[in-house]
């Protein structure tokens, strides 16, 4: 299963659902693009992600040109501005979803506030993202007690 999450500048919201699907289930190969992309991922959304025990920080920030001419199962825009502005596809793609989030890195405030703001969208994409993946991509329980993602037994 190959799903490309795309943002506008590559650094928050899609890398952290990039860390999400591929911490629910190693076996998807997961890659995420910005229509703008920045080169660059930002500290904070590393630090939100760091905070529940997924390293997102060796994570690249990559233009959407470098996967318009591969085959996709699912292409997921993550924010409006990617969305609108998303970029036709060579390769075949069989669905194409959107999963609008707020953007944590155009928050102002104090650093307290602009780092909640950051949880608050990371936990959300967690809610959603968990969803997308029990919903459609799921198989199997990867654990014999039934559970995956939120399993203690290993």
């Amino acid at each position: 299963m190959k799903i490309l999450i795309l943002c506008t500048g590559n650094s928050c919201r899609s890398q952290m659902a990039h860390g999400f699907l591929q911490s629910f289930d190693r076996n998807l190969t997961v890659c995420s693009a910005g229509t703008k992309a920045t080169g660059k991922l930002h500290e904070k959304a590393i630090e939100a992600m760091a905070e529940i025990g997924i390293d997102i920080s060796s994570h690249i920030s990559n233009p959407v040109e470098k996967y318009l001419s591969e085959e996709w199962d699912y292409v997921i825009t993550v924010c409006g501005g990617a969305n609108e502005n998303c970029p036709t596809f060579k390769g075949n793609v069989k669905h194409r979803l959107h999963f609008g989030f707020d953007d944590p890195s155009h928050m102002t405030g104090t650093p307290e506030f602009i780092q909640s703001e950051f949880r608050r969208v990371r936990d959300e994409i967690r809610q959603i993202f968990y969803r997308f993946y029990i919903d459609e991509l799921r198989e199997e329980p990867s654990c014999p007690c039934g559970a995956n993602y939120f399993c203690k037994c290993e």
